[in-house]
């Protein structure tokens, strides 16, 4: 499946609290970044409407719809996800799933980034790039930021980190700004052609953690340990 970038593209970000579309039509791109908290759900569709009423299009004249695809709040990406594959289905258009971690990456150009994000329960998720030739120097990883290796090859001085990880009490080692992406970064990823489009059945999502949530019996085990 291919995606049609002559045609207008919608960008959807919800792996985080906040609820951040784009969409580019005929050479602009329009932004909706705000805050949404538990209210993501009740207030995506509204606001996409929104921005196709802006751009006068709708739905059927997508080339594109870019989501979110992890890691990042479990229900969050659920309802971006979930939103893009029901406005998908009903004109068989591509969507282009991008990684979280790659779209905070790429808001530094350098041969050794660390992307990081808060994972909660004391983790952050994370990964190595160099951002400067388009690679990607590890897996997709979660744990404890304390304990982030550097890539072989590379000194702590070279290390250029970004994402909200940083602004943690226990923020990785690496010196690093709290940035993060709005939808605008991933539909750019996107219009890079480097990531691979599917139909609306085919869309995943990138969980890195084996479980998304604790109970309270292991939050209480993995206390005792630290």
């Amino acid at each position: 499946m291919q995606a049609d970038f002559s045609r207008p593209t919608l960008a959807i970000d919800t792996s985080t609290g906040y609820l951040s579309l784009s969409l580019h039509s005929d050479g602009q791109t329009l932004l909706h970044h705000v805050e949404a908290g538990n209210r993501q759900s009740e207030q995506i569709l509204p606001q996409i409407g929104a921005l196709f009423a802006q751009a006068g299009i709708s739905a059927a004249d997508l080339g594109a719809i870019v989501y979110a695809q992890g890691p990042g709040a479990f229900t969050g990406l659920r309802i971006g996800a979930g939103v893009a594959q029901g406005l998908a289905a009903p004109f068989a258009t591509p969507l282009i799933g991008v990684p979280c971690l790659d779209a905070v990456a790429c808001q530094i150009s350098a041969p050794c980034v660390l992307a990081a994000t808060d994972a909660r329960m004391g983790e952050v998720f994370y990964a190595w790039f160099d951002t400067a030739d388009h690679r990607r120097l590890s897996d997709y990883q979660v744990g404890k930021a304390a304990e982030i290796a550097l890539p072989p090859g590379f000194v702590a001085t070279e290390a250029k980190g970004v994402g909200n990880a940083f602004a943690l009490a226990d923020a990785p080692p690496f010196a690093g700004t709290p940035d993060m992406p709005t939808a605008a970064d991933y539909l750019r990823l996107a219009q890079s052609g480097r990531y691979a489009a599917t139909g609306a059945a085919q869309a995943e999502l990138l969980y890195v953690r084996n479980k998304i949530a604790l109970t309270a019996q292991e939050q209480a085990a993995r206390k005792a340990l630290t």
